[in-house]
C-alpha cells in the first residue's frame, strides 16, 4: 500500500518551522497539518472541502443476551431518525458541512435495499456472526460505498455506526486481533450496569473461546466475531486508504474496523486520524496499537460518527494554519 507522501511531509515540516509562530506553538494542530499535507500530497495543503460520513447500520444477535441498555428495535428507529436528519450526528454534520449517508447492511427489519446482506448478525458467543459468503458480500458493500463517495468528490471520509449491541463484537475483534482477554476490552457501551457489564464480558469471553485460532486471519475474525455492518465499515476504511484518501475515525466500531483493515493490508493506519477518544477501553487500546492519538477527548459515547464529525473543524483549522499563516522570513527586513 502506498504511504502518505514522505517528501511532502518534510516540506510541510519546513514550512511549519518557518511560520510566524513560536516554535511548537501550534501543538497538535501542527502535527495534524503535517499528516493532512502528506495525505493530500501538497504544501501548503487545501482544507478538506468535501467531507462525507457513511453510517453503517446493523443489528447484532448478542443484543438479545443482556449486553445493552436498549432494545434492538432502537436500531431501526435510529436509521429513520438519521434519514430524517434529526439525530445527534445530523446536527453536528449540518454545523460542520459534512454529508451524511446511512447504509442498512444488516438491520433486523423488513426493509430491503441494494446493500442489505442479512437481517441481523449472529450471536457471536453461540454461532458465527456471518457465513463466509455473507462476509464477502459485506466487504463488497463497504468497498462500493467508499468508491461511490470518492467518485462524488470526497476528500475526507468518516465512518459511523448504528446498531444496538455493536460494542460487543467490536470489543471481541479488538481482543482477538491483540490477543487480549475480554476483561481488558469490554466497556459499558450504551450504559449497562455492573450486572450487564459482567454478562457482556462473559459473552465476549465465550465468543473468543468459540472462535479459537480462526481469529489469526482478519477476515475469518470478521466472520466469527464481527457483523455485516462492521465488515462493511472495514472495507470502507480499507478502500479509502488504498485510494490515498484520508479517513477520520470515530469511536470503538470505526477503530476496531480500522485495526481489522490494517491487519488485512498493513499501512492503512497511516491514512487514518482519530477524531476522538470514546469511553470504551477497547478503543483506546486499539488506538495505541495503531499509533493514533485522538484529537478530542470529550467523554462522548454517542457513536453514529459524532466524534469524528466534531473533529472535522480541527482538520480544517490545521490546514488553514499551514496554508495561510505568514512565514517569519516574509516579516523580517530583507526577507
Amino acid at each position: 500500500m502506498r504511504s502518505p507522501d514522505a517528501e511532502v511531509r518534510r516540506a510541510a515540516e519546513e514550512r511549519l518551522a518557518g511560520l510566524a509562530t513560536p516554535a511548537g506553538a501550534l501543538g497538535r494542530l501542527g502535527d495534524l497539518a503535517l499528516w493532512w499535507a502528506a495525505c493530500q500530497g501538497q504544501v501548503p495543503p487545501r482544507p478538506p472541502a468535501d467531507v462525507r460520513l457513511a453510517i453503517f447500520a446493523g443489528d447484532h444477535g448478542v443484543a438479545a443476551h443482556g449486553v445493552s441498555a436498549y432494545p434492538a428495535a432502537i436500531t431501526q428507529a435510529m436509521v429513520g431518525t438519521f434519514e430524517a436528519g434529526r439525530a445527534g450526528v445530523n446536527a453536528l454534520a449540518r454545523a460542520h458541512d459534512v454529508s451524511v449517508r446511512v447504509v442498512d447492511v444488516s438491520v433486523d427489519s423488513e426493509s430491503t435495499g441494494p446493500h442489505k446482506v442479512r437481517r441481523g448478525s449472529g450471536a457471536i458467543h453461540l454461532e458465527d456472526a456471518l457465513s463466509p459468503g455473507e462476509t464477502e458480500r459485506a466487504l463488497a458493500v463497504g468497498e462500493q460505498v467508499a468508491r461511490e463517495e470518492l467518485a462524488a468528490g470526497a476528500d475526507l471520509l468518516l465512518s459511523g455506526d448504528m446498531g444496538i449491541g455493536n460494542t460487543t463484537p467490536a470489543a471481541a475483534l479488538v481482543a482477538a486481533h491483540l490477543g487480549l482477554p475480554a476483561s481488558e476490552v469490554v466497556g459499558r457501551g450504551t450504559g449497562v450496569d455492573a450486572a450487564g457489564l459482567a454478562r457482556k464480558t462473559e459473552v465476549v469471553d465465550a465468543a473468543l473461546r468459540r472462535a479459537g485460532d480462526r481469529v489469526e486471519d482478519p477476515v475469518e475474525a470478521l466472520t466469527a466475531l464481527g457483523s455485516a455492518d462492521l465488515a462493511a465499515a472495514t472495507a470502507y476504511v480499507l478502500t479509502a486508504a488504498r485510494a490515498g484518501v484520508p479517513v477520520l475515525l470515530d469511536g470503538l466500531m470505526a477503530v476496531a474496523c480500522a485495526l481489522t483493515a490494517d491487519r488485512i493490508e498493513p499501512g492503512v493506519a497511516a491514512w487514518c486520524a482519530a477524531g476522538h477518544r470514546s469511553t470504551e477501553p477497547a478503543q483506546s487500546i486499539a488506538l495505541d496499537k495503531l499509533g493514533l492519538e485522538p484529537l478530542l477527548d470529550l467523554g462522548l459515547r454517542l457513536g453514529e460518527g459524532s466524534g469524528a464529525v466534531a473533529a472535522v473543524p480541527l482538520v480544517r483549522s490545521a490546514a488553514a494554519l499551514l496554508s495561510d499563516v505568514a512565514l517569519l522570513s516574509e516579516l523580517l527586513p530583507g526577507g
